[in-house]
């Protein structure tokens, strides 16, 4: 009776494998896969990638959610798909989805498809390129509709001051720095600092505060990562404040973090918790509204970093912050 019981057991395992290697049967479906390995598309951008009409592409992303494949992620009024964020290791079902996932990750993308990609990513830079050219004014008061600047920058400063003096850092690079209001902590804490940003406007007002506040120490540069990656710079520390919500690949940021950090450095990230006020996209340029905490562990653990500490600050508007730092080698935090 009980080899009958375990008998009928693995039957209905099996019978929960047939959905999901069913829906991943199919050549476009793995591409679609292969695509969302790390990125977040909407249905209407997915369709661009494949050339094909929105509805063939809502079946085959309805299909694929149905089998566990994909989850859905709202922002304001559009679906975005990502692989899904939990894969339990003990459950079968998860374990052949997450067998799938490492198998179509091994085949590269074809050129053709990565320029498709890059021109969306282009398209999203350049919507909060334009919204910041158009606010540089109101930028601050803007922002601080969502959370003060004292609110997420206070905690970082001390996440920050507590790690260096522990480690024997000298460079930082800060991520989209805006008007320069965190230059003056890590110009106090490091003996060179560089401020990344790829709007002018919001250079200026950081070259402003550089000179009022006499920060002789900080180089500020126009672009994005791949700007300073050419360069061939390395950094014991990379901060990167209420920024990744505003840049069109947010996971990208990870792996460019990772390759620009010395070994022992430390990426820090203060950002949005996911939420639902869809008016913060067009009064703060957001392209995000916010992140789940385990898509910055995913991303981080995708470009080889260990997460370390975390902090949750709650906001009176219904906002949550999150502190995070990740660690290119194993640290004691």
């Amino acid at each position: 009776m009980t080899s009958l019981n375990a008998h009928a057991n693995e039957l209905s395992s099996v019978d929960t494998l047939a959905p999901i290697f069913k829906a991943s049967g199919d050549p476009l479906r793995l591409e679609i896969l292969r695509v969302l390995r790390r990125d977040t598309f909407g249905v209407l951008e997915l369709s661009q990638l494949f050339d094909m009409r929105q509805s063939g592409m809502s079946h085959h992303l309805k299909v694929m959610h149905k089998a566990g494949l994909l989850e859905p992620q709202r922002e304001g009024n559009a679906i975005f798909y990502r692989r899904p964020l939990h894969l339990d290791s003990d459950k079968l079902t998860d374990q052949a989805i997450r067998q799938i996932f490492e198998t179509v990750d091994r085949v590269p993308l074809p050129p053709q498809l990565e320029e498709k990609i890059e021109a969306i990513r282009e398209q999203r830079a350049e919507q909060s390129q334009a919204f910041f050219s158009r606010h540089s004014e109101q930028f601050r008061e803007q922002q601080e509709l969502i959370a003060a600047f004292d609110l997420y920058a206070d905690p970082t400063a001390g996440l920050i001051r507590k790690r260096a003096s522990r480690q024997e850092w000298r460079s930082v690079l800060e991520i989209g720095p805006g008007e320069g209001g965190f230059l003056p902590v890590l110009s106090e804490l490091f003996e060179h600092v560089v401020g990344l940003d790829n709007s002018k406007d919001m250079l200026a007002k950081a070259t402003r505060t550089c000179i009022d506040e006499r920060l002789n120490n900080v180089d500020l540069i126009e672009g994005v990562t791949d700007t300073v990656l050419a360069r061939g710079d390395a950094f014991d520390l990379i901060v990167a404040n209420m920024v990744l919500h505003h840049v069109p690949s947010p996971a990208d940021i990870f792996l460019d973090a990772a390759a620009l950090m010395n070994n022992g450095g430390c990426f820090i990230v203060s950002d949005l918790c996911s939420h639902d006020q869809d008016w913060a996209k067009e009064n703060c340029g957001d392209l995000w509204l916010g992140f789940e905490p385990e898509e910055l562990t995913a991303w981080a653990a995708d470009a080889g970093l260990a997460a370390g500490e975390q902090l949750f600050i709650g906001l009176r508007n219904g906002f949550q912050v999150q502190v995070r730092e990740f660690w290119k080698t194993a640290t004691s935090a």
